[in-house]
């Protein structure tokens, strides 16, 4: 294979974060992955501060060799959001698990991460796939730049939303998913924008479970990036204790990048999604049948996502753990 024909077999990957645990293993995935390269890590806020996630992705780009900027982004909701502060007890106060973080060196780049989506997207047509595991905050200030990035975009896959196949729903209300329910209007603006998009909801991410045996594996086979895992993991794996009485997490944020890899392990089928955005279902995501027939006009001439329905686990988590062992070859 020539050398032009092995650039154009890359993945090129805008990782939109707002680092937690299940965050940073989603950027070792990516960063051990063989053809990615991942151009911009923006971060936003989510899981912690934008102040903390920021800090967190320049600390991973040290500690891990990831060789590409980092932009800070949006550090507050378009609109309503359902719950306020930080979920520390879920990630941690620093959203890491609270271990211990050196301070970066380094420092974001001083364009903002909304319009750095934009320029990339711009520079390279069709050529960026956009990961985004936290709010679609940065996404919709991106489109709000530039209405036209649908147009442009490779391809979006999103780690949010719960549509009840599988038997699963809402982790922060009955209906609701934490990142989309973390800020509902950009959501619904990015879902119906016609950008061709993904969504890896809890309906699969739910499905596959990294147990305390799978984590220590890790931590026994993949080097720094498995000790970095195994350590952060405590804090989530005891929380998901409290909670489910299993020391267990699910596979959320890196179910994201499976599909990336290797969308062929995920049933999906097409649909038209929407955002409610206040009452009591803030947060949820809708989805429909393309084009329906309906009396409301909130469903006319709605662009249609793919929605993830069915997922392969024991391959993803073969996939992942073959990835990470990257990291010592």
């Amino acid at each position: 294979m020539s050398a032009r024909a092995k650039v154009n077999t890359m993945k090129q990957v805008i990782f939109d974060t707002d680092i937690g645990i299940d965050d940073a293993m989603a950027l070792l995935f990516l960063h051990y992955a063989p053809d990615v390269e991942i151009r911009a890590i923006v971060t936003g806020f989510g899981n912690a501060s934008i102040a903390d996630t920021t800090r967190n992705a320049l600390y991973m780009k040290e500690r891990f060799g990831i060789d590409a900027p980092v932009f800070r982004g949006a550090g507050a909701p378009f609109g309503a959001a359902l719950g306020e502060g930080y979920p520390d007890f879920v990630h941690g106060r620093n959203g890491l698990g609270d271990i211990d973080i050196a301070d970066p060196a380094g420092k974001p780049d001083s364009l903002d991460a909304a319009q750095a989506i934009v320029d990339l997207v711009r520079d390279n047509p069709k050529q960026i796939s956009i990961v985004a595991v936290g709010r679609m905050t940065n996404i919709a200030e991106a489109l709000a730049l530039d209405p036209q990035l649908p147009d442009h975009v490779g391809e979006l896959i999103v780690m949010g939303g719960a549509f009840g196949f599988n038997g699963h729903r809402g982790n922060v209300s009955p209906v609701a998913e934490a990142n989309i329910a973390g800020d509902p209007l950009a959501a619904d603006i990015v879902f119906s924008s016609g950008m061709p998009t993904t969504i890896v909801g809890l309906d699969v991410t739910n499905e596959t479970i990294m147990n305390s045996t799978y984590i220590d594996g890790l931590r026994r086979d993949a080097g720094d990036a498995g000790e970095f895992l195994h350590q952060i993991s405590r804090y989530y794996l005891a929380f998901n204790e409290r909670s489910t009485g299993r020391f267990e997490c699910s596979t959320h944020d890196p179910s994201a990048v499976a599909y990336l890899l290797n969308p062929g392990m995920f049933e999906t089928q097409q649909a038209a999604v929407r955002v409610v955005t206040e009452g009591i279902a803030l947060g949820q995501t809708i989805w429909s049948a393309p084009d329906p027939n309906y009396f409301t006009s909130a469903w006319k001439d709605i662009p249609t996502c793919q929605i993830c329905t069915g997922v392969d686990s024991e391959a993803l988590l073969r996939l992942y753990r073959d990835t990470l062992l990257m990291a010592v070859q």
